[in-house]
């Protein structure tokens, strides 16, 4: 008999790593979310219940994946609610399951995005929905990020499940004439997952290294499945933009895990054969064609990239790409970074301004990078009162501990009043 205490390390760790990835299965099998959610979680009671005492089978994540469909059938017989499953629905081979299988488009978490990412939802319920079924994250964390109310969140993700249901959306990744429609949906979600473990909205942790790692593992299976001409500039765009800011990872934090800015780094940290394949994509996004949202801000990445120093940094460029990156995708948060970069340039008056006219608005009003930024450049321009509010707004914004520890310590280093 193994050991309960060991087994259940086992199984914790396999819920960490693999619950979302089973999930899409079960989304398959079942054919619907909330009896796919059910069957992870029973899945999982059964394996708790049973392993102790049976062993660890052989392939856990197929006898998850049977265990917890089987349970929710039995459970739906056992009520007299059962309705035979539709033939997509019918139960793959197990062998289909094996993770050593190559599977390029039979993988479930890539179906499930395209589902979650279908042109009959909302782009906000697309979103939200991939956010929260796929990368299994919390309707506040969706929240932070959308810089909305967690109700509205929830209901807008009981809507799109509905409309799933109701317009028998299939589970399936889209055949080739539809990829230009059905692509740029999906390349967001991607990206705001990649963000999401990046630079988590809320928790203890700087980083969530496996949900940034799936993002970059689903922008390779994009560029895999698309044929070239489909792909165009935004697929390596976006994977290159990713793995740029991933080769920093390491260097974003110090050994008690708190934040340290891009100006502080050690860039002999940064991972340089990141570097050199985000750069490639670079590359090849340009030649593909008109550079879009992503292949932009990969450009950027790489000129930060190529900068052996801060004082290095081709500051005129940057802002010369957020100028046409704001023609081409408009939004506060891109105009706060071309603030930011214009305070490099021209000067923290520059900067000043634009984030005091942005803020002004009221688009940026619950973003704490915003008054983050505000109050760094007052504290260059010797205003300290206004830094110490401006710290003081975005430690009652900031939701990630490492964030607030990094906040604290720059308020904390003004002057006295």
């Amino acid at each position: 008999m193994a050991d309960p205490t060991d087994l259940r390390a086992t199984i914790d760790a396999l819920y960490r790593s693999e619950s979302r990835r089973i999930f899409a299965t079960l989304v398959r099998l079942l054919g619907d979310f909330d009896r796919a959610e059910e069957a992870l979680h029973e899945a999982f009671r059964a394996a708790i219940e049973t392993w102790p005492r049976d062993g660890l089978p052989d392939n856990p994540r197929a006898w998850l994946v049977s265990a917890g469909r089987f349970k929710v059938i039995d459970a739906i017989r056992r009520g007299a609610r059962f309705e035979p499953l539709a033939e997509e629905a019918e139960p793959a081979d197990p062998a289909s399951l094996d993770d050593t299988a190559p599977e390029p488009i039979e993988d479930d978490r890539l179906r499930l995005v395209f589902t979650c990412c279908h042109p009959a939802l909302a782009p906000e319920a697309q979103i939200a929905l991939t956010l929260r079924e796929v990368c299994g994250l919390t309707t506040e964390a969706i929240a932070h990020a959308f810089l909305t109310g967690a109700p509205t969140l929830a209901q807008r993700i009981v809507r799109a499940k509905t409309k799933i249901r109701d317009a028998r959306i299939p589970y399936q990744v889209p055949e080739d004439g539809e990829w230009p429609a059905r692509l740029p949906p999906v390349l967001r979600v991607v990206y705001l997952v990649f963000n999401e473990g990046y630079s988590p909205a809320t928790g203890p942790d700087l980083t969530r290294q496996a949900l940034s790692a799936e993002a970059i593992r689903l922008g390779r299976l994009l560029m895999d499945l698309l044929p070239p001409a489909a792909a165009g500039a935004e697929v390596p765009g976006l994977l290159a933009l990713m793995l740029l800011h991933e080769s920093r990872r390491v260097a974003r934090s110090d050994a008690e895990g708190d934040l340290v800015r891009l100006e502080d780094q050690d860039r002999s940290l940064w991972d340089a054969a990141l570097i050199a394949e985000g750069r490639g994509l670079v590359q090849r996004a340009l030649r593909a064609g008109r550079a879009g949202p992503y292949t932009l801000q990969a450009t950027i990445a790489a000129l930060h990239a190529d900068a052996a120093t801060p004082a290095a940094t081709d500051w005129p460029q940057i802002v010369r790409l957020y100028e046409l990156l704001l023609a081409e995708e408009p939004s506060p948060v891109i105009a706060l970074n071309h603030a930011a970069a214009l305070a490099m340039r021209d000067g923290p008056a520059a900067g000043l301004a634009r984030i005091d006219a942005l803020l002004a608005g009221g688009a940026l009003a619950q973003y704490h990078l915003a008054q983050a930024a505000r109050a760094e450049l007052c504290r260059r321009l010797g205003r300290f009162d206004d830094a110490r509010a401006a710290y003081d707004a975005a430690l009652a914004l900031a939701q990630q501990g490492p964030e607030r520890r990094f906040l604290q310590r720059q308020k904390d280093g003004l002057p006295p009043a």
